[in-house]
């Protein structure tokens, strides 16, 4: 299903979804719009954690575009929204992971967890491009 018809059905999703946070029940915004209100919301962080916040934010709503199970649309809406009232409160700075959270996650996310804590420490000491990215050109010039 793509964030097209995700749009459309959203509204029902949205008014039917009640998600339980922090023991108040909140509705679900639509993907578009909890999109551009997490946009918005990164105006106010500093440039480098703004950069960075957009790139990522971009990158995984693109990634879930065409999820089709509901309940994974719930849970990722349910996720950013949690994110979002973090940025807007200003706790994003003394946030931190529960073990609770972090026993529940799959590999593959403490596996994306960490290349986020080493891309935010490079982005964070002023390094430009990430060694990952780099090409090791020491057999190049040997040859």
């Amino acid at each position: 299903m793509s964030f097209a018809v995700l749009r459309l059905n959203s509204r029902r999703w949205a008014s039917h979804s009640r998600v339980r946070s922090d023991k108040i029940s909140q509705t679900l915004f639509p993907p578009l719009q909890l999109y551009r209100r997490i946009l918005r919301a990164h105006r106010q962080l500093p440039e480098l954690q703004r950069s960075l916040g957009d790139k990522y934010v971009t990158s995984e709503f693109r990634l879930h575009r065409d999820i089709d199970n509901p309940l994974h649309i719930v849970g990722f809406l349910a996720s950013w929204q949690d994110y979002l009232k973090l940025i807007n409160n200003g706790t994003w700075q003394t946030g931190s992971l529960s073990k609770e959270t972090f026993e529940k996650m799959s590999p593959e996310q403490v596996v994306q967890l960490y290349e986020l804590m080493k891309e935010s420490e490079h982005v964070r000491d002023g390094e430009k491009d990430s060694t990952k990215y780099t090409v090791d050109d020491s057999n190049d010039s040997k040859q």
